[in-house]
């Protein structure tokens, strides 16, 4: 899935630069890092790598009521500026976040909060691979994520197709108690572009 996609955004970038054949295409690292492992494009063409603090420019965020979901504000690209701890001083509430760059990682939107009884930051999120990726996922998911109290959920969702995670941030390595919303974000993303790759790679699937 997440080769065929890569293959789908490397096609549109070069069809939007058809009138002159591109000697170099801009790229974010998880992107960068995957063409190059892969060789999914010609050395003809020059991977330069992006600030990775603007992949979220265009993201549609919203804040929420967790008791009855109703949203309580949409906020610009600005408000991920805000401290992570935001969410451990407003904990009524949690975020809810879409990307053009999760439709590459077959996920929706991720929905984002301090859990209420163990105080830790909880991601969740609808997975789109397929039921037999189950037994990779897991044994991703218990590499991946690091210390004692680490844990996770993941069920199989078979009216949708998708498998609902959720997981805590604070066992994933990088997280950072004084880092702000959007290396949060940024965090999230690359944790699940990796649980994607890893895991479509372990079933000797990538195609």
């Amino acid at each position: 899935m997440l080769q065929k996609q890569l293959k789908k955004y490397i096609s549109s970038e070069l069809m939007s630069k058809e009138q002159t054949a591109p000697s170099s295409m801009p790229l974010y690292q998880e992107e960068k890092e995957y063409i190059e492992k892969y060789e999914l494009l010609s050395n003809d063409v020059t991977l330069i790598e992006i600030d990775p603090t603007t992949r979220f420019l265009e993201a549609y965020i919203e804040r929420c009521d967790k008791e009855t979901e109703e949203t309580l504000s949409k906020e610009s690209f600005v408000f991920l500026e805000h401290p992570i701890d935001y969410l451990q001083k407003h904990k009524n509430e949690f975020l809810y976040f879409e990307s053009n760059w999760l439709e590459l990682i077959g996920v929706d939107a991720i929905s984002f909060e301090v859990n209420d009884v163990f105080g830790t930051y909880d991601v969740m999120v609808g997975l789109k691979l397929q039921k037999k990726f189950g037994s990779s996922l897991k044994e991703n998911l218990r590499k991946d994520l690091h210390g004692d109290e680490a844990r996770f959920e993941l069920i199989f969702n078979q009216g949708d197709g998708l498998w609902d995670l959720n997981f805590a941030l604070n066992f994933v390595n990088g997280f950072k108690e004084e880092m702000s919303l959007e290396e949060a974000y940024r965090l999230i993303y690359r944790f699940l572009f990796k649980l994607v790759e890893r895991t479509e790679e372990g079933s000797m699937d990538v195609n």
